[in-house]
């Protein structure tokens, strides 16, 4: 759809409305030279940013100060819980052995030619309940291990280097699971701000995703593993790659029902929703297991009974690792609220107004703008969750003068633009940087060109999709 019809009725431009976004463009300049000239963490950055911009747009003190505090309350209330039980299942499948278990069988089925396309699909999986840099650190020793059995075999034939042509695909399943597919932070937040259904956003993602995972991720390292060349620290790759085995691990097929079990239950409630009537006691308690949190709370403790007791494991043991799981995530937390404080000051302090009557004088289509919005955000602030919070902050009041708007498919693009183009403001280009050894020359090339490559094929999808539903 365009904003042609809608431009005709929206509010005449005004001066005020010019001042209004010369404010969030100053706001977001500012958290941009907090961040990478002063070496800020993003969570005081975002605040500070957010404080001042309200105040500059002309809000009262204490109106901006309860403006950001109600942003992100709003933001945690629902995202912070999903986040930290995500972190314990992830945390559980780790310490299980799970996570190897399902590379151990994948893998030992494929040979080379299928390498890539394993590491993509093992990738998928295990990063349903992980956030990105959590997944990142769980997968290098299946990366590092794979990469050197595939060595020891022999050169490859197609003078591919073998640590990118395997990471790289397992990268993509990551990124992509990351920005599109709930029930991950940042889809959420999405879904929340422009009030799309979450199963029907949940659908639409992984339909987007396989065909983006499949092109950005085994097909494009194809490509990539022959112009650029990863060389890990030697110590690195000899200490993740060591043969630890966990005692009594759990198989395969528990395993990959433990981890499924979320989206299995969300996808339970989205069926009822288009099966059933409103008053059907059998919808009310399918939407009930199907919300994120109870979704994921159900998938916790069926975990700690599959990768735990099940297992041998003592329970004492178990309530420990759930309570250390939880310290990574703090930070992780603080930057999410933080962009959901930026963004609901955009909204308290008109200017979230002010640029929906901006995009709705546009030509461009609402996905576009969407996709467009955020992608801005990316690369100013590095971040792909601060860009997908503020840009469905900014976008949710154009998805609301739009009433035949597929705001699915709007949380999509919002979702896709969050990926695109990671460079050196983003924590994740020197993580990737470090752990594979890269120059940043050959960092661009690889993990920044794949990043890219993933926002662009995604919005192609979700273009797709929209001339069809």
């Amino acid at each position: 759809m365009t904003l042609v019809a809608a431009a005709a009725a929206a509010p005449a431009w005004t001066a005020h409305d010019t001042r209004l976004i010369l404010c969030a463009a100053a706001a977001v300049a500012l958290v941009v030279l907090l961040v990478v000239r002063a070496g800020l963490h993003a969570f005081p950055a975002l605040m500070a940013g957010s404080l001042l911009m309200g105040l500059a747009a002309g809000e009262a003190p204490n109106a901006v100060a309860a403006s950001f505090e109600s942003g992100v309350g709003g933001v945690l209330g629902n995202v912070g819980v999903v986040l930290a039980l995500g972190t314990m299942l992830g945390r559980l499948l780790a310490d299980s052995g799970g996570a190897d278990r399902i590379a151990e069988v994948l893998v030992s089925r494929s040979g080379r030619r299928l390498a890539p396309w394993t590491m993509a699909l093992i990738a998928m999986i295990i990063g349903i309940p992980l956030f990105f840099e959590i997944g990142v650190v769980l997968l290098i020793p299946v990366i590092f291990t794979v990469a050197r059995r595939l060595e020891a075999a022999g050169p490859d034939p197609g003078g591919h280097d073998t640590y990118l042509l395997v990471g790289l695909p397992a990268l993509a399943g990551l990124s992509v699971l990351h920005g599109l597919v709930p029930p991950h932070p940042g889809p959420l937040i999405a879904i929340a701000a422009v009030r799309a259904s979450l199963g029907t956003t949940l659908l639409y993602g992984l339909i987007v995703a396989v065909p983006t995972v499949l092109i950005s991720g085994p097909l494009f390292a194809l490509l990539a593993s022959r112009w650029a060349v990863a060389r890990p620290p030697q110590r690195l790759v000899e200490q993740v790659t060591r043969e630890t085995r966990v005692e009594n691990p759990p198989g395969f097929g528990v395993t990959l029902f433990t981890i499924l079990l979320p989206v299995a239950l969300m996808l339970v409630r989205t069926v009822a929703d288009l099966r059933l009537g409103a008053t059907d006691p059998t919808r009310r308690w399918c939407d009930f297991v199907g919300e994120p949190i109870v979704a994921l709370l159900i998938a916790v403790l069926v975990a700690l009974h599959t990768f735990g007791t099940a297992r041998g494991v003592d329970r004492r043991r178990l309530g420990t690792l759930l309570g250390d799981s939880l310290a990574p995530a703090a930070s992780i937390l603080l930057i999410i609220g933080s962009g959901g404080g930026f963004k609901q000051v955009l909204i308290d302090s008109g200017i979230g107004g002010a640029l929906a009557t901006a995009a709705r004088h546009t030509s461009l289509s609402l996905l576009l703008l969407a996709w467009l919005v955020a992608v801005l955000i990316r690369l100013a602030t590095g971040s792909a969750t601060v860009a997908t919070v503020t840009a469905a902050g900014i976008i949710a009041p154009v998805v609301a003068a739009s009433p035949s708007a597929n705001r699915a498919l709007v949380a999509l693009a919002i979702g896709t633009g969050s990926l695109f183009l990671s460079h050196v403001n983003d924590a994740g280009f020197w993580l990737i940087n470090q752990y594979f050894g890269m120059t940043v020359r050959d960092t661009f090339t690889t993990w920044s060109a794949m990043e890219t490559l993933i926002s662009v094929v995604g919005l192609v999808c979700v273009l797709g999709l929209g001339t069809v539903v």
